[in-house]
């Protein structure tokens, strides 16, 4: 019995180690073959239909979108019987520009810095909050 245990140990490594050298020997193929099947998006229909949307015409989109998305919200609060809320002006609300403090102390500080120039130059200085505000209309941001 020891004896037939001992062959059938031999014979079992003597498959495996063929069986080894045969897939290593084929490796190359089976990895080139990862990611790609039925499932994966790497055999081209990943690339998307039409060119990135940029600028004027990325804008005008989104505001549609938001738009559709305010309407939708706007059906179900009437649906639930709220009041309905004026759509065009949550759109702008939505879409205005961020104002952070930075940005605010940057204008400040430079429409500060104007007015000495100006007063230095005999000039009236101008109106801190008005040049402020005017600033930030002027970055799109007020």
């Amino acid at each position: 019995m020891e004896e037939a245990f001992f062959w059938v140990v031999v014979g079992v490594t003597g498959v495996a180690a063929v069986l080894a050298l045969w897939a290593f020997a084929k490796r190359d193929e089976v990895y080139d073959q990862i990611g790609k099947g039925g499932l994966s998006l790497r055999d081209g229909s990943d690339v998307p239909l039409r060119p990135a949307v940029t600028g004027a015409a990325a804008i005008a989109e989104r505001d549609a979108e938001v738009r559709q998305m305010l309407e939708a919200r706007n059906r179900r609060r009437v649906a639930r019987g709220e009041a309905p809320i004026d759509v065009e002006a949550e759109l702008a609300a939505l879409t205005r520009p961020a104002v952070d403090r930075e940005l605010l102390l940057e204008i400040r500080e430079l429409v500060e810095s104007r007015n000495r120039r100006l007063v230095r130059q005999g000039k009236a200085p101008l109106d801190v909050e008005a040049e402020v505000a005017r600033r930030l209309r002027d970055v799109g941001a007020g």
